[in-house]
């Protein structure tokens, strides 16, 4: 699970919160775990709330209520949330809780007996419910009823754009599709309207998510409405023509991906690609339920490269999957050796409560499961050691992230934000401010990191 880190919990996020209350104002505190797509959820449901008349509290103990965001896609996720849940009844003791772990009330309740009301995935009018009856709201006509402008929980300049809910996949090891349905994406012109206006405020990158980002729009046929096709190609064109960093996420390679390769040649559309290949053993891949192309990926990221040599690739992979043995481990390591792939993450498997993949045979031991992390994480680490040596004394554009009395952190065309590198600054960076995007000379790397200078 992707954690938020404390800059980005909104309820730590002191600098992204107006702390404004009127007197008698409504207050209400927000934690928000897992991955972006639910920090999306969390930043609606605020905004819906400001707009009621509610002030948004930075602090437990200067809320009149909590709402807890969940996670629940796998068991340490779960835990995760609910000592979140416990965390918010000590400290405020009016909790509401919704997410993916909502899907799921008397887990929660067995816990946690005390929450006033659980919500599952994207019930935005339900948290609301919820959160009226444990707390009223007390509109003020003169200020409230104006239009809200939306809460953001990330820095002011790069926010998530989540362009569908929901997944048609029914791969072994995953229940999102169980929590969050099947496919649904929004409309175009709904998309590039929002992302007009979040450039129009300030926001310089734009970070693409949904749970299968080159499904979008197949659920609506592709259609054309107000101009805008409803198809991944066209919305990455539409969106590079804002003038902001564009950055793709979760996208799976279906043969229509090679048609975004020539946006990032031409600049539109940020050279990165953030690709789940899970496994590369086609035995493994099969008892995923997931596409066995191994070879035939291999292909298509040489010829990714043929046509915009600076991408950056990033995936995940699961290690120890039941059955996986170790010829087909192996498999896996020659693969990554011959892909090259510049950022890498693995995670050892669990079995998640409804997937399908807790009933395969031949589950592997957890000491093994460790052991093929610790070689895969290795082999990964050597691979982004080298790759970001061979940067050393280019240039290359930055965003900054950052920047206080020791340096400037940045981030390059590789780096999505809490999830890959950074680039630090530690002279000449004083008149620097967060946004701003400069070209740099990189002057040291490390396992994942660089240097540089202005």
């Amino acid at each position: 699970m992707h954690t938020n880190p404390p800059d980005l919990r909104p309820d730590l996020a002191r600098a992204q919160i107006p702390d404004v209350r009127r007197d008698g104002q409504p207050t209400i505190g927000m934690v928000s775990l897992g991955c972006p797509k639910a920090l999306v959820d969390s930043e609606r449901i605020l905004t819906r709330l400001r707009a009621e008349g509610y002030a948004i509290s930075p602090d437990y103990k200067g809320a009149d209520a909590v709402i807890v965001n969940t996670c629940g896609f796998l068991d340490s996720a779960k835990a995760e949330s609910l000592d979140a849940i416990g965390e918010a009844l000590r400290e405020n003791g009016k909790v509401l809780v919704t997410g993916c772990l909502g899907a799921e009330p008397e887990y929660i309740t067995g816990a946690h007996p005390k929450v006033l009301a659980v919500t599952g995935p994207h019930q935005y009018e339900a948290v609301l419910d919820a959160v009226h009856a444990a707390v009223p709201p007390q509109p003020d006509p003169f200020i409230d009823l104006l239009p809200a402008s939306g809460v953001s929980l990330t820095p002011r300049h790069y926010s998530y754009l989540k362009i569908s809910e929901g997944c048609n996949h029914k791969c072994r090891f995953c229940i999102i599709p169980d929590m969050r349905g099947k496919l649904v994406s929004r409309p175009a012109h709904a998309v590039v309207r929002e992302a007009e206006k979040l450039v129009q405020a300030g926001v310089r990158e734009l970070l693409v998510i949904s749970q299968d980002t080159s499904a979008y729009g197949l659920d609506r046929r592709f259609e054309t409405e107000r101009g805008h096709r409803a198809h991944i190609t066209d919305l990455a064109r539409d969106l590079g023509s804002l003038g902001a960093w564009v950055r793709l996420h979760y996208v799976y390679p279906y043969p229509h991906v090679r048609d975004l390769i020539p946006l990032m040649a031409e600049g539109l559309v940020l050279p990165y690609l953030d690709i789940p290949f899970q496994h590369a053993h086609p035995d493994v891949l099969r008892r995923m339920a997931r596409p066995a192309a191994a070879a035939r990926t291999l292909d298509e990221i040489a010829a990714w490269r043929a046509i915009c040599p600076e991408i950056t690739l990033r995936s995940t992979f699961i290690v120890g999957y039941p059955g996986e043995t170790e010829a087909e481990f192996q498999t896996l390591l020659d693969w990554l050796d011959e892909a090259r792939l510049d950022r890498v993450g693995a995670f050892q498997y669990e079995n998640v409560k409804g997937a399908r993949a807790n009933d395969l045979p031949d589950h592997v031991p957890p000491e093994v499961k460790q052991d093929r992390f610790d070689r895969f994480m290795e082999k990964a680490q050597a691979i982004s050691e080298a790759k970001l040596a061979a940067k050393v004394g280019q240039l290359i554009e930055v965003i900054v992230d950052s920047v206080d009395e020791d340096g400037a952190t940045c981030r390059t065309k590789a780096d999505a934000p809490e999830i890959d590198g950074n680039l630090f600054l530690d002279k000449g960076f004083e008149t620097l401010t967060p946004g701003d995007i400069v070209t740099v000379t990189v002057d040291e790397a490390g396992e994942y990191d660089l240097w540089g200078r202005m």
